[in-house]
């Protein structure tokens, strides 16, 4: 007799099937440029159950420029392993055609020629004619957003996260989970959260003075003749990666032994299906996958990995959709005698020239950006390089901010965070004042100008380090590497911290970094209280205005080995 887990794997293959044949079809019919709306959201319906998952939206609005790492190393078991697989592998692995929609959506290869080609992606208009299209279907859908919603562009900032909960709300979003929200501060998340007609779950969020939970760990929905637990689980190194004192009531953590508890605590409730809405991190996820039973679907979120097929671990899948709205992730369910028997799944592009907007929605995102429309539309200057961020590595948009702050700051090194937001620019395309908040929005950007010790330089780098490619995802509690201006150095990411990083150089003069001598060192994004200087949008479009036109050449500072 064929086992649950066996059957799962077939359902697995079923959905690559699917949504190979979906995305084969899209090359073909782009070469007869009859790209259809339908096409895109074609998918044979399945089952009883429907979940519609977006997540890490990052208040992106509009239609958006997002190209995909081109570095995302894994380590220890993950190594080799999606979503640490990118560009022609990335094509092999999934069986994509080079050069078709899905490989220019899925990719970094040939991204500026490919997105003249095909066009933007995302616009939660768009978004909302996807969803209605499901629910029109499917009556028996949920729909759930992964978090990193509120934060991330100009008009988040002004209205303090109002702008993206209107839009969420009017979507008809059923319930989230949370990460960068909590940068808003405890008092504004809390008022924004007591106003939602949806709950905001966190399992593993807890009040720091009593140690007991402090929001609701779960939803129970009944659709379909099914009962479906939600279980929320929020980003759980708040404090590490972000400004702990803007939230000082609330501890979090992965928490397995409580996700456990609340994943038995359901299961004793009766439920037929467990679904955890997470913003752990994909590689975070696979683990507590394999460390907690009882969990059918993780909707994961967080490291941004967009991936055609779901992973199963054990009996658990996860799926995995993207980031700034580029994709709507639907998985048909068949929901039997208190058990998932099967699934189908399709991560559904949003081409923003081919689906057309609601116009509902649209005019409810013009209303929320029309009080900022001539700040938002401001040319600052242009671009002849391809302006991006998302990889292990430097990035472009990172790279014209570090020559930001060491021009408009007068540094001798800059480092700027490794943050995985915001959307790219093509060569050629005017940078305007929404796009380098795009790169840079958030509630703590003060640009800093301080002075550190060489061994303290190569201290933060090993830290960063170690928060990125430590072989146990559960140490893994950072972004993307820290980029640096004005220095070069090498790093083998399979050594233990504090033998990852070495020669450190000053690449003006050449001269290796002197751990005893004091560099003058500007950044942002301080998790520190206090920090004083100009917000960061401000010192960028100083040095943009300087220059007219950003051109950037290719950044070898940075060697890497041991991958």
């Amino acid at each position: 007799m064929i086992s649950r887990r066996e059957f799962l794997q077939a359902s697995v293959a079923a959905s690559a099937i699917l949504a190979g044949s979906g995305m084969g079809n899209w090359a073909r019919v782009a070469a007869q440029q009859a790209l259809t709306q339908d096409q895109l959201l074609q998918f044979d319906a399945f089952g009883n159950v429907t979940l519609i998952h977006i997540t890490d939206i990052h208040a992106q609005l509009k239609p958006i420029w997002f190209r995909e790492p081109e570095i995302n190393l894994g380590v220890g078991a993950a190594k080799g392993l999606p979503p640490h697989v990118v560009g022609k592998d990335f094509i092999k692995m999934f069986n994509l055609t080079p050069g078709s929609p899905e490989a220019y959506a899925l990719t970094y290869e040939d991204f500026s020629i490919l997105g003249r080609a095909y066009g933007k992606m995302g616009g939660m208009d768009r978004v909302a004619t996807v969803v209605k299209a499901i629910r029109a279907e499917r009556p028996n859908s949920i729909l759930l957003d992964g978090g990193d919603t509120w934060h991330g562009s100009y008009t988040s900032l002004k209205t303090r996260g109002q702008d993206m909960v209107n839009v969420m709300n009017a979507l008809g979003v059923e319930a989230m989970t949370s990460h960068w929200e909590w940068t808003l501060g405890s008092d504004r998340v809390k008022e924004l959260v007591e106003a939602l007609p949806f709950p905001f779950l966190g399992a593993n969020i807890f009040d720091a003075e009593w140690d007991e939970p402090a929001f609701d760990p779960y939803k129970i929905f009944e659709t379909g003749g099914v009962r479906v637990a939600v279980i929320g689980q929020a980003f759980p190194y708040m404090p590490i990666a972000n400004p702990g004192w803007m939230f000082p009531e609330y501890s979090f953590g992965v928490r397995q032994e409580r996700m456990q508890a609340v994943v038995d605590e359901v299961r004793a409730e009766g439920v037929d299906l467990v679904v955890c809405l997470s913003h752990n991190g994909f590689d975070v996820d696979r683990k507590m996958a394999a460390g907690v039973t009882g969990i059918d679907v993780i909707l994961t979120g967080h490291t941004h990995d967009a991936l055609p097929e779901p992973v199963l671990v054990g009996e658990t899948i996860l799926i995995a959709s993207g980031s700034n709205g580029k994709f709507v992730s639907r998985v048909d369910l068949d929901v039997r005698e208190g058990r998932m028997m099967g699934f189908r799944h399709k991560l559904i592009p949003i081409f923003a020239d081919v689906i057309t907007p609601d116009p509902e929605m649209a005019a409810l995102i013009d209303g929320e950006r029309a009080p900022y429309k001539a700040d938002l539309e401001t040319v600052v200057g242009q671009t002849e390089s391809l302006l991006y961020r998302r990889g292990n590595f430097n990035g472009t948009w990172d790279d014209l901010i570090c020559e930001a702050l060491l021009s408009e700051r007068d540094a001798e090194i800059a480092m700027s965070p490794g943050v995985r937001w915001g959307p790219s620019l093509l060569p050629g395309d005017p940078i305007t004042r929404e796009d380098i908040h795009n790169a840079t929005s958030m509630t703590y950007g003060q640009a800093y100008r301080t002075e550190m010790t060489g061994a303290r330089i190569h201290e933060i780098l090993e830290d960063v380090a170690d928060n990125i490619f430590n072989t146990d995802p559960y140490y893994q509690q950072g972004g993307d590497m820290v980029r640096i201006g004005g220095m070069g150095y090498a790093i083998d990411v399979s050594k233990p911290i504090g033998s990852r990083v070495s020669n450190m150089t000053v690449l003006r003069s050449g001269e290796a970094i002197d751990p005893a001598r004091t560099y003058t060192v500007a950044g942002w994004a301080s998790v520190n209280e206090g920090t004083e200087g100009p917000q960061i949008w401000d010192v960028v479009e100083a040095h943009i205005r300087k220059i007219g036109t950003v051109r950037l050449q290719p950044n070898t500072s940075v060697v890497v080995s041991g991958a």
